[in-house]
């Protein structure tokens, strides 16, 4: 049986970088990715998103990102992803879907999927939050005659012209999925649970980093993970003004309930509705985890830098402050020096038990 230094499971941007400081630390590992093509999540964007809405932060370790184009991101950053494995060699096995990890008789991680399993020292979990997007319960969700989708499944503008849509969700997949469907829409109502917090500053590296470190300090307490985007604030772009100025960014209260044909709000009145789009945020892909007992009493995953407080041998990457692409990169670097550490740590304990 062969057993492996480490794992990484998946292939998105912060699973690469781990795999490429892995590999120039000469750690052997592979990485298991549930995707059948290379990209990540970024090949399930929506056709509109182009490289010049990413903010040109996608780029890999000691690499150059694609241009800030018009090019579809669905397309670029794939096979920016697809090239970057090619030229350093990343161990990439696809596809393929974990369906657990748990702990042999010996100690070791067993990482299972399918008919198919791989004997780990360690572990660097990468899966990032793509695959499990959050949808809230509300009264009479279920009655709705109308469209309703999430963010996760977003078409495009072009499905809703002339329709009367409600955009759910307060943070910057909402306004910018707004600024396309407003133009094209019959009316849009923009409802979040609390007041959006728009950004009236630029959005420098120091500002990136101090949003990270807010996050940070969540999942080091044990604490869900609050997104990168909610403590940075909102923004508007050129691109978005349009729905500006036909008033699409006023803000109002969550509704109480949905209806068959709209949505009833908090002072009773009846806003009629052909769409809903839950632009509700995801949560982490961690279920395959379970097993492993690492949350903590708050719910949370704790971690110290990228390790798990609840069991060393595991790195948590694209969780918490490097879900975002501001983090992902650091993150592959610091959990890749996590691995090195453990390994290090346990050559020693053999070496002076033999």
């Amino acid at each position: 049986m062969e057993i492996l230094d480490a794992v990484v499971i998946g292939a998105g941007q912060a699973g690469l970088s781990a795999s490429y400081h892995l590999q120039r630390r000469g750690i052997g590992h592979v990485v298991l990715d549930a995707d059948p093509e290379p990209g990540g999540a970024w090949q399930h964007r929506w056709d509109s998103l182009t490289m010049r809405d990413v903010h040109g932060i996608a780029a890999l370790p000691d690499s150059e990102p694609p241009p800030l184009t018009g090019l579809r991101a669905n397309r670029a950053v794939p096979a920016y992803f697809a090239a970057y494995e090619r030229e350093h060699g990343l161990p990439v096995l696809r596809p393929v879907r974990v369906d657990e990890v748990t702990e042999d008789m010996d100690g070791l991680l067993v990482v299972r999927a399918g008919t198919r399993s791989w004997t780990t020292r360690t572990l660097v979990n990468a899966t990032g939050t793509w695959s499990r997007p959050f949808v809230p319960r509300y009264p009479g969700a279920e009655t709705f005659r109308g469209v309703q989708l999430h963010t996760h499944d977003y078409p495009g503008p072009d499905p809703f012209l002339g329709l009367r849509v409600v955009m759910v969700g307060g943070g910057a997949s909402a306004v910018q999925l707004l600024g396309e469907i407003a133009p094209v829409a019959g009316d849009t109502l923009w409802v979040t649970r609390r007041e959006p917090v728009w950004r009236t500053d630029d959005f420098t590296p120091e500002v990136g980093r101090a949003a990270v470190a807010l996050v940070e300090d969540r999942v080091r307490r044990g604490l869900p993970p609050a997104s990168v985007v909610s403590v940075t604030g909102l923004a508007l772009r050129e691109q978005e003004r349009e729905a500006e100025r036909l008033g699409a960014y006023e803000r109002h209260p969550m509704f109480e309930a949905i209806e068959p044909d709209g949505v009833r709000l908090p002072d009773g009145d009846r806003w009629p509705a052909d769409a809903i789009v839950w632009a509700t945020g995801f949560r982490p892909a961690i279920g395959h985890l379970a097993r492993l007992r690492l949350r903590s009493a708050y719910g949370g995953i704790q971690l110290d830098g990228t390790t798990s407080v609840a069991d060393a041998r595991v790195q948590l990457v694209g969780y918490g402050p490097s879900a975002s692409t501001i983090g992902a990169n650091r993150a592959g670097r610091v959990a890749a020096r996590g691995v090195a550490r453990w390994l290090d740590a346990q050559s020693s304990t053999m070496a002076s038990s033999a």
